[in-house]
C-alpha cells in the first residue's frame, strides 16, 4: 500500500463523506489490499461543464489522498457524435484544473476486441442473443414502469444461430438497425434496465480512432463496467442517474467472473445542479449550434472552457467543489456560491488596477495646463510586499459617469454641484460647473482642487470628505475593449418543467463597451486577472488579448447584487 500523502494540493481540506467512509472501511478490511484506483470517464461528444468538474475533483482528489491513481478514460462507443476536438478539449480542461493522469490515459475503443470476445462468450453461455425486432418493437416489448415486459419471440434463438448472426453483424453483412445483441436477463424485472438490455448495435460509421475496422459498437452500460474491470478500478464513482444501472453493471461482471481481473464497486453521488445555467449536453450543443452563444468557450456558458475564459481559476473551481461537498441527495447550488468562491480567490491573488468603464470628463480649472505629476497606488492593499505603482495625474481626467449626479439623491456622497470628493490616491476636488451639449447631456464637469490634500503627503488627511472616487488622466489613459458578462439566464431553473429554456435567455448577458485603463494593462498577459477598483474582477481574454490592444472580460462583480436587481426588475 502506498503511504497516504499528508496534504491534498487540490483543496484546502479533505472533509469526510460517505465515499471516504466506504474506502476507509475497505482499507480496514483489506478488501483491495489498500489499493485505490478511480477513473474519470467522459464521453468525447461535447465539452466538459462545471458539473463534470465536481466529478473530476472527486475522482482525482480521492485517488491522491489515498496514494492511488486516477485514470482518464474516454468512453468512445458512439462515433456518430464523437470527435477529436472534444477529446482535446477534455484533456485541456482536466489539465487546466490541475490534475495529471500520467500514463493512465485510456479509451474504451482500446478494449473493442475484448468486448467483442466477451459478447461471444455471453452468447455461448445463453446469456445473450441476437434480436430481430425493430427498435420500436423492442420498446413495445419492454413494458413500462408499472407493467412488466414480455419476452421477444427471438429470446430463445439457439446460441449457435445467435453466434453466427453476431459474427455476420461484425462482418458487415447487415444494415444499421437490422439486428442488435441483447443480454438475456429478466423481462419481468422491476428495473427496466435489466429487461434484456441491448449491448451491441450495428453502426456503419467511421470511428475517430479505429477507423472502419468496426461496424458494430458496444453500448455504454456494457462497455463501462468491463472497462473499469480491465483497468482494475477499485471504486467506480458516478452520479445518481446511474444508480438504477448498477444492477446491470454488477450482472455483466458477474457473468464474466474469472475472465476479468476484478469487480469494481460502483458508488453513486449527487450530481451538481447549479442555478441560472443549463448543463444538459444536448442543450449546450443546441446553444452553440444555433449561435445563441459565441461557441463552446463563450464566457456565459457553464462549460469549463467558458468559465475559464470568463476568468474563473482552477483554484476557484476546486474550492467550489470542496465547499459544496459530496452527498447522496440531489439539491440545487446557487450560482452565488460559485461566484463567492471566485471573489475569495481573486481578492487574494488579483493585483489592483484602475479602469473607467463609463467615462465622463473632469476638468480641474485651477490645475496648470502643462503640469502633470505622479500619484502612487498599492498593487494590493493587504499585501505591501507587492509594492506600489505610478498613476499619472493631470488637468483633464476621466471619472465614472455614475460618480457624478447633478441632482444628488439622499445618501449620495460622490460628486455633485458644490460637493467635494477625494480623487483616490490624489487630491480633494470640488465641483464648480457642468458643461452640457445642445441636447442637455452632460459632457464635462469642472472642479477646483486643493493642492494641500495629495494622498501620501504630510497633512493631506487633515480634511475629511465622505466620497472617494477613481479616475484616470485623459492624456495617459489607454483604450480597452471590456466585455461585461452576466448570467446567461434570468430564471434560476431555466430548464425546469415544460417550458422552453431558451425563453429565459438574458438579453443583457453580454455588453461590449469601450473603456479606459491604466497604461500597464496594455501589457497584461492572457488570462491574467485584476481587480478593477470599485468595478469588479476582470481577466485579460485568453484569445483576443494582444499587446497594445487590451481586451478584458468581467469575471464577477465585487459583490452579489443579482438577487436585488432581479427583485427590483432591473
Amino acid at each position: 500500500m502506498k503511504e497516504k500523502p499528508e496534504t491534498n494540493p487540490f483543496v484546502d481540506a479533505t472533509p469526510a463523506n460517505f465515499i471516504r467512509n466506504i474506502i476507509d472501511e475497505d482499507n480496514r478490511t483489506g478488501k483491495w489490499n489498500g489499493r485505490v484506483e478511480t477513473r474519470f470517464p467522459p464521453e468525447p461528444n461535447g465539452y466538459l461543464h462545471i458539473g463534470h468538474a465536481k466529478s473530476i475533483c472527486l475522482n482525482f482528489g480521492i485517488a491522491h489522498d489515498y496514494g492511488g491513481v486516477c485514470h482518464l478514460r474516454f468512453d468512445d462507443t458512439n462515433p456518430e457524435k464523437e470527435a477529436q476536438e472534444y477529446v482535446d478539449s477534455i484533456c485541456d480542461s482536466v489539465s487546466w484544473l490541475g490534475f495529471d493522469w500520467g500514463k493512465h490515459l485510456y479509451y474504451s475503443s482500446d478494449y473493442f476486441n475484448q468486448l467483442y470476445e466477451f459478447a461471444e462468450y455471453l452468447i455461448t453461455q445463453d446469456k445473450a442473443y441476437v434480436e430481430s425486432l425493430s427498435a420500436e418493437e423492442i420498446r413495445e416489448y419492454r413494458g413500462t414502469l408499472i407493467h412488466p415486459g414480455k419476452n421477444s419471440p427471438y429470446r430463445d434463438r439457439p446460441a449457435a444461430e445467435s453466434l453466427d448472426l453476431f459474427r455476420r453483424m461484425k462482418a458487415g453483412e447487415f444494415a444499421d438497425g437490422q439486428y442488435v445483441l441483447r443480454a438475456k436477463i429478466d423481462m419481468a424485472s422491476p428495473n427496466i434496465n435489466m429487461r434484456d438490455p441491448v449491448i451491441y448495435r450495428i453502426r456503419h460509421v467511421h470511428h475517430q480512432r479505429t477507423g472502419d475496422q468496426w461496424c458494430i459498437y458496444p453500448m455504454y452500460d456494457y462497455t463501462h463496467c468491463i472497462s473499469d474491470a480491465l483497468e482494475r478500478i477499485t471504486h467506480s464513482l458516478c452520479t445518481l442517474e446511474f444508480e438504477d444501472h448498477r444492477p446491470l453493471y454488477d450482472w455483466v461482471l458477474d457473468q464474466l467472473a474469472g475472465k476479468v481481473p476484478c469487480h469494481p464497486q460502483q458508488i453513486e453521488f449527487a450530481r451538481l445542479n447549479l442555478t441560472y445555467t443549463v448543463m444538459s449536453k444536448r442543450k449546450l450543443i443546441e446553444l452553440v449550434e444555433k449561435k445563441l452563444v459565441d461557441g463552446w468557450d463563450d464566457p456565459r456558458l457553464s462549460t469549463l472552457a467558458g468559465v475559464r475564459r470568463r476568468g474563473f481559476t482552477p483554484r476557484t473551481i476546486r474550492l467550489f467543489a470542496e465547499r459544496i461537498g459530496i452527498s447522496k441527495a440531489d439539491s440545487w447550488i446557487d450560482m452565488s456560491i460559485l461566484e463567492d468562491c471566485l471573489r475569495e480567490d481573486l481578492n487574494e491573488h488579483a493585483p489592483r488596477r484602475v479602469a473607467v468603464l463609463k467615462p465622463l470628463k473632469l476638468i480641474i480649472d485651477n490645475y496648470p495646463e502643462d503640469q502633470q505629476e505622479d500619484c502612487f497606488a498599492p498593487n494590493h492593499p493587504q499585501k505591501p510586499e507587492w509594492g506600489k505603482r505610478t498613476i499619472p495625474f493631470s488637468k483633464v481626467l476621466y471619472i465614472e459617469r455614475d460618480d457624478f449626479m447633478e441632482v444628488p439623491a439622499k445618501g449620495y456622497f460622490r460628486l455633485s454641484p458644490g460637493a467635494e470628493v477625494r480623487l483616490r490616491y490624489a487630491f480633494i476636488v470640488k465641483c464648480v460647473q457642468v458643461d452640457k451639449n445642445a441636447q442637455g447631456d452632460i459632457e464635462a464637469i469642472h472642479c477646483t482642487y486643493d493642492p494641500d490634500t495629495k494622498s501620501g503627503t504630510p497633512g493631506a488627511d487633515s480634511r475629511k470628505v465622505k466620497g472617494n472616487i477613481h479616475w484616470l488622466s485623459v492624456k495617459h489613459a489607454q483604450v480597452a475593449e471590456v466585455r461585461l458578462y452576466d448570467r446567461l439566464f434570468t430564471d434560476p431553473h431555466p430548464d425546469s418543467g415544460d417550458k422552453d429554456y431558451k425563453t429565459a435567455l438574458n438579453p443583457e448577458s453580454k455588453q461590449i463597451i469601450t473603456a479606459y485603463v491604466e497604461q500597464s494593462l496594455c501589457d497584461a498577459q492572457p488570462e491574467q486577472s485584476f481587480q478593477f477598483e470599485r468595478n469588479g474582477y476582470f481577466v485579460a481574454d485568453r484569445l483576443d488579448m494582444k499587446p497594445g490592444k487590451p481586451v478584458f472580460n468581467r469575471a464577477v462583480t465585487l459583490r452579489d447584487s443579482w438577487g436585488k436587481a432581479v427583485a427590483s426588475g432591473v
